[in-house]
């Protein structure tokens, strides 16, 4: 928060198209342990009111004041119009603006450009190679006004037409932007001695220590880039989740009707049973007179004058069209007003609620078809191996692929929707130009050449291209090959044992929270109970095995102590996995995680 009423306030540029990175959310890109708009928002953070000019991001704290430009993707000078009006009628003397991809940007930096802000107009960085960076800068907000005000149009217009003639120039380091993906993987490598606190494993590369269960999900949730966001029919993005809270559009009900079948009454009974009817989605009665009863359908809109509905099991009609209240019956309302669900405003659902058929269907309830999200999630699968065959006769040494083609089925059940699978051979660099081309996808699921052998090669492209490595290895057994990493364009690898049953497992353990950490989605919840013969099944490293859910009082699960890990054969009549740490003993309580 602002230490000093005299402090310059902030514009904070995080949007724009970011086209040389393919469109990503570069602001969120997460360099040096850390997204860049955090960095810049840390620079910043002892001076005035800060101004976040993009997307909306419901996770930055309620003093940050958020605004978009007049048309998103417009340019920098129309982002620092859209931050100066969204400061209101009388900001600071003083403004700092820069951008939110600035991956080495210090308080120290910033504090420097203020002091020397004193006698100009404006003040800009420069990197170690004289280039000014009028994208971190201390501008008087006067002369800034007034050339805003000059401009015939402030849409794509280039910061240059913004600077004044009274400036300096001081050469400072940690300047450099990140334009391009290589740009992110260079400053992810300066920054890898940061990048390597609490957030990340105890080393980055290939080669480094496996890391438990938990441990990786915790660098996966906190680590991946997030994706973009962008406003969709919600009907269209089962799996994404909401990059904003959700507001009622209208009231639920949109009027008074009736809870049940029966009829509307006016007053004490007895009732004169009207002819007419109500029925749901027709026209309403007209109204009520004291003594007058109407017949009335579940959903109906009740008629002018109703104080009750009374449901047909309490009630009862003679034969001259007087409608009675049986005796001893409640006396109940039986009509849902309008707004008691919802009233137009109210959140239906907080930022990170995935999009599930229950949001889909609560929304359009309140007449909400379309929502700001992150995700779904895109995926490539890649089989690797040159035994494995997918379709056609066998030939020797050849094996068919049992887990490819059921893939797509078990990532969409988490989420993740996968619009392409591919069969890689194995060659010294054929993962070179899939993780080269893999911009287009959100997630590569690579399955198999994740160990140390002659044929596995995923590590060593994933060094060579200078991937970020989340979770090097798995200290589980099986799997404890797979690894996860996040190449600079964003996309998260996720390199699964060649091994039938350790793909599976590792997939359905990690994939969640995979998804969680792209589109912000809270971490799942996950089942525990008891495992009934744990210490059958532990031992040094923890394990992940098939289970049964146990029939004896007190319910829980019994495990297998031995599992075929060549095929699927094992899952067949099991309910799930459990992950049995090491050293369980009988009735430890466990992690479950069901079979979709």
């Amino acid at each position: 928060m602002p230490n000093s009423p005299l402090a310059p306030d902030v514009i904070v540029l995080a949007g724009g198209r970011a086209s040389r990175m393919g469109g990503v959310d570069k602001p969120g890109l997460v360099v040096g342990g850390r997204s860049m708009l955090e960095t810049a928002l840390a620079a910043v953070a002892s001076l005035g009111r800060t101004v976040v000019v993009g997307p909306p991001r419901p996770e930055l704290a309620a003093h940050i004041v958020q605004t978009r430009e007049q048309e998103p993707g417009s340019g920098p000078v129309a982002a620092v119009a859209a931050g100066l009006a969204a400061l209101g009628a009388e900001p600071a003397s003083r403004i700092v603006v820069l951008a939110a991809d600035l991956p080495f940007l210090t308080d120290a930096v910033i504090g420097e450009l203020v002091r020397q802000s004193a006698d100009f107009d404006a003040v800009f960085a420069a990197d170690p190679s004289g280039r000014p960076q009028y994208l971190i800068g201390v501008w008087r907000t006067e002369p800034l006004a007034a050339r805003l005000a000059e401009l015939d149009s402030v849409l794509n217009q280039p910061m240059k037409a913004l600077v004044p003639r009274r400036t300096n120039i001081v050469a400072l380091p940690g300047v450099d932007d990140c334009d391009t993906p290589g740009e992110i993987a260079a400053a992810r490598s300066a920054l890898g001695d940061r990048a390597m606190g609490e957030s990340a494993p105890p080393a980055a590369r290939a080669g480094a220590a496996a890391v438990s269960l938990d441990r990786a999900r915790e660098l996966l949730r906190t680590g991946l880039s997030r994706l973009p966001e962008r406003v969709v029919d919600l009907h269209a993005v089962r799996g994404a989740a909401l990059a904003a809270p959700l507001a009622a559009a209208e009231a639920l009900p949109r009027f008074d009707v009736s809870a049940m079948d029966g009829y509307a009454v006016a007053g004490d009974g007895p009732w004169e049973l009207r002819a007419d009817i109500g029925f749901a989605g027709g026209q309403r009665p007209d109204g009520l007179r004291p003594g007058e009863a109407v017949r009335i359908a579940t959903g109906a809109q009740v008629p002018e004058g109703t104080t009750r509905v009374l449901r047909d099991e309490f009630a009862q009609v003679a034969g001259d069209r007087v409608l009675h209240r049986l005796p001893e019956t409640p006396l109940r309302s039986d009509i849902r007003r309008r707004g008691e669900d919802r009233t137009p405003g109210d959140e239906i659902a907080p930022a990170g609620t995935a999009v599930t058929p229950a949001l889909v269907s609560a929304a359009a309830a309140v007449e909400v078809t379309t929502a700001t999200v992150r995700g779904p999630v895109r995926a490539r699968i890649v089989m690797t191996g040159d035994e494995i065959r997918s379709s056609g006769p066998l030939q020797a040494g050849q094996t068919r692929d049992s887990i490819g083609p059921i893939l797509p089925e078990l990532l969409a059940a988490q989420g993740v929707a996968v619009f392409d699978r591919v069969h890689l051979r194995d060659t010294a660099h054929g993962f070179d130009q899939v993780l080269a081309t893999a911009a287009d996808c959100d997630l590569l699921v690579v399955v198999g050449a994740t160990g140390g052998g002659a044929a596995d090669q995923l590590r060593g492209a994933l060094d060579r291209c200078e991937a970020r490595f989340l979770v090097p290895r798995l200290a589980l057994r099986p799997g404890g090959s797979t690894v996860v990493a996040e190449l600079s364009s964003g996309t998260t690898v996720l390199g699964l044992p060649g091994n039938p049953y350790a793909a599976i497992a590792t997939l359905l353990a990690l994939v969640p929270v995979i998804v969680a950490g792209r589109t912000g989605a809270p971490e799942p919840r996950r089942a525990r109970g008891p495992l009934r013969n744990a210490g059958e099944i532990s031992g040094p490293v923890a394990r992940i095995v098939p289970a049964r859910y146990a029939t004896q009082p007190g319910g829980g699960w019994v495990g297998d102590p031995s599992i075929r890990t060549a095929h699927l054969g094992g899952l067949i009549d099991r309910d799930g996995l459990v992950v049995v740490p090491a050293g369980a003993h009988d009735d430890d309580h466990v992690e479950f995680i069901p079979l979709v």
